[in-house]
């Protein structure tokens, strides 16, 4: 029987570690984290994957982070690209605001100013010019898109598929990577320089956009009134899944993985926190052992992905590059056709 191609990608956001419903941290970061980090690619490594690491400035400006990362670039074992928090990352615009947070509702100059300061430091402290890109908190604008560009950066991967909130929305973003218009970020474009590669994200259906529709529409008044997202889940009739060890079980993840690779996806992404590594720090992960967790749900997904596909462990970048050959008509890259 024939397997299906696929790239199996994993990006870290690599960041300070702070409860998430608490105030943004801005100076005197808490990086304890980064210590995880040589177990981590250990752990990669003994698997054959190639994580891509995307280093805020607080932890580029750690000493212990930086060299750590350092010398994961200069074994080319991994990848770094750029995370930019507006909260820790100067210059500062005063207190950042739950909306501020979330890089695509600040004015382009700010941006632009911050992006500048990351890339110097990212230079200066770990010795890489970042190619790959992911915004705090998720989210995306064609400003920005245009800005990446402009600074050489050719992987994006800001699109959080089938989620939106109150200060940003990926509703209606293809599932797949695609070439993004610099207009319109969330839709497909003529440009070729910079590529936009989501996290694998979707449902225990096949039919992804029924899914989505169902469950925007259970999310809204009166249904909402009686938690009918929530009786779905439980059921299993209906999940909206991500796949990211620190957020996601085993089982779930493994049916995102089985669906995706029906679907023909191309790439799939996982993705977590560093923060994610010790216990306690985002309230992401219930109970002790943190770390050894997101290792195990990791090596069984990607055991489970060896053994219905051909897979290609790649950073996000090289993902890019193999990606880029491929026919994209319509902007969407699509994967391989029997």
């Amino acid at each position: 029987m024939h397997k299906q191609d696929v790239l199996f990608v994993l990006t870290i956001d690599t960041e300070e570690e702070w409860q998430w419903d608490e105030e943004f941290p801005q100076h005197n970061c808490s990086v304890e984290n980064v210590e995880k980090l040589p177990a981590f690619q250990t752990f990669c490594e003994s698997l054959g994957i190639r994580p891509t690491y995307f280093v805020d400035y607080a932890v580029a400006s750690n000493n212990v982070g930086s060299q750590t990362l350092r010398t994961f670039a200069k074994s080319n074992s991994a990848e770094i690209g750029a995370h930019l928090h507006p909260w820790c990352n100067p210059p500062y615009f005063g207190k950042t605001t739950e909306a501020e947070s979330h890089v695509i509702n600040l004015p382009v100059e700010q941006i632009e100013q911050k992006l500048d300061a990351l890339n110097a430091l990212l230079h200066d402290e770990i010795g890489v010019r970042p190619q790959s890109f992911r915004s705090g908190r998720w989210g995306v604008s064609a400003k920005m898109l245009r800005l990446l560009a402009s600074r050489g950066y050719v992987v994006d991967s800001s699109v959080y598929p089938f989620y939106k909130n109150d200060y940003f929305s990926c509703l209606g973003a293809p599932e797949s990577p695609y070439w993004p218009s610099f207009d319109n970020a969330l839709a497909p474009g003529e440009q070729r320089q910079l590529l936009e590669i989501p996290v694998t994200a979707g449902f225990n259906i096949q039919n992804f956009s029924l899914g989505e529709r169902i469950h925007n529409r259970l999310s809204k008044p009166p249904f909402n009134w009686v938690k009918s997202v929530g009786l779905l889940w439980h059921s299993k009739l209906l999940r909206k899944i991500y796949l990211s060890p620190e957020l996601t079980e085993t089982e779930d993840m493994l049916a995102l993985v089985d669906q995706s690779i029906q679907k023909k996806q191309p790439v799939i992404h996982m993705y977590l926190h560093s923060s994610s590594l010790i216990d306690g720090a985002t309230g992401l992960l219930d109970g002790p052992n943190a770390f050894e967790t997101i290792c195990q749900r990791i090596e069984v997904v990607t055991q489970h992905l060896a053994k219905n596909a051909n897979v290609k462990f790649c950073t996000i970048s090289e993902a890019k590059v193999h990606l880029s050959n491929r026919s994209a008509s319509s902007g969407v890259i699509k994967g391989e056709q029997n």
